[in-house]
């Protein structure tokens, strides 16, 4: 039986605290309102690593054959486990049937089958996630949390009548784990192990997916460079997991051997590799957020980004970072022929750290907890 005293928190998310945007934002956040609350928190998901014992997980199944049935039974066990239990208020991260608050991680199911991956028939797959996410949004009672004003937008227009109950929330960034760090030991360190000079100017790409995230344009704007001034030694770093063998081959035939180093995925210790560069650029085709351009902010690098990047709502054109097109390879020239100047590559750091100081996972989880005594309040 329930004790009224206890306020119980479902937060809902099929992987909790793994590999991913959403999975880190949900973990991060959650584990810090466990810390600055007195609520009960729970975890509803299929798999989890926490490094809190303040939680209480419980095993969500998935049934993931037939395909079409993975959003669906997901949705439907967790239904089955919020009826058994009984809470306060539902946070959940993932499209579920009913929740209190809804954070969106994602653009609506449709438009990215539609517009962004321009498939011209609909699974049985896609059809169902979009049964699931349109039973999500017909509960008016529920708040929803876009984590850009991107995502806001392409939901909004899927589905107008959200309008009034959407506020963005980006996503946070642990600003000791780069604060405590020296950025001279830093450089030296990752710079001898990738065979850079201390003298090079570095540019830093992170990313899963090579040619999504833009690193075709990144080659053919340094490429450019290149060839206006011969004798810059601008290098690039990629960091992530894709086609290497494709890219290493790209950048021999586009002159630049020797000049692009592939970490593959670094698991442990990025901040030290963020600390050791000078730019970092992520030219995605589409990206509802990208939480490493926050992140390196915080390293205090000048950021470039395409205007598919939702995190292009932190950066000030000009002043941290610049916002480009995609594939317009001259402006992304342009812009790095500008931050070859160390002094302006400096000062726009700075001014990228002082807005992911603004962005921390502490100051976010103080903001989510007054949505849910506000929440509580109204019950």
């Amino acid at each position: 039986m329930k004790d009224k005293n206890v306020i119980r928190i479902a937060v809902v998310i099929p992987k909790y605290g793994l590999v991913g945007g959403g999975e880190k934002f949900a973990s991060e956040l959650t584990e810090r309102i466990a810390q600055k609350t007195s609520y009960e928190i729970h975890v509803l998901a299929n798999q989890w690593r926490t490094s809190s014992g303040l939680i209480r997980f419980h095993k969500i199944p998935i049934i993931r054959f037939p395909k079409y049935l993975t959003t669906v039974s997901f949705a439907w066990f967790v239904r089955q486990k919020i009826r058994e239990i009984g809470f306060d208020l539902i946070h959940s991260h993932e499209r579920i049937f009913n929740a209190d608050l809804v954070s969106l991680h994602s653009v609506p199911h449709e438009f990215w089958v539609r517009d962004i991956r321009q498939k011209r028939f609909f699974s049985l797959f896609d059809r169902a996630t979009i049964h699931v996410e349109k039973g999500m949004v017909r509960n008016d009672r529920a708040i929803f949390l876009p984590v850009s004003g991107i995502a806001r937008e392409k939901f909004i227009a899927e589905y107008p009548f959200l309008s009034g109950r959407t506020e963005v929330l980006h996503p946070g960034v642990d600003m000791v784990s780069f604060d405590q760090l020296h950025r001279n030991d830093c450089r030296e360190s990752i710079r001898k192990q990738f065979g850079f000079n201390l003298s090079d100017t570095v540019l830093l790409f992170v990313g899963m997916n090579f040619e999504l995230k833009g690193l075709d344009q990144l080659i053919q704007a340094i490429a450019k460079l290149k060839s206006i001034r011969q004798s810059t030694p601008i290098k690039l770093l990629v960091a992530g997991k894709g086609n290497i063998s494709k890219y290493q081959k790209m950048a021999e035939d586009a002159g630049l051997d020797g000049d692009v180093r592939f970490a593959g995925v670094i698991k442990e210790r990025m901040e030290d590799v963020y600390m050791s560069a000078d730019i970092f650029a992520m030219l995605s085709q589409f990206d509802t957020f990208g939480m490493t351009v926050l992140e390196a902010m915080a390293a205090s690098l000048p950021v470039i980004v395409s205007h598919h990047v939702g995190a292009k709502d932190l950066v000030q054109d000009g002043v941290n970072g610049f916002i480009v097109e995609r594939d317009d390879v001259d402006a992304i020239c342009d812009r790095l022929l500008v931050l070859l100047d160390q002094d302006k590559r400096i000062a726009m750091g700075r001014h990228g750290h002082h807005v992911a100081q603004n962005h921390t996972w502490d100051l976010l989880a103080d903001k989510m907890i007054q949505m849910y005594e506000k929440i509580l309040a109204g019950k």
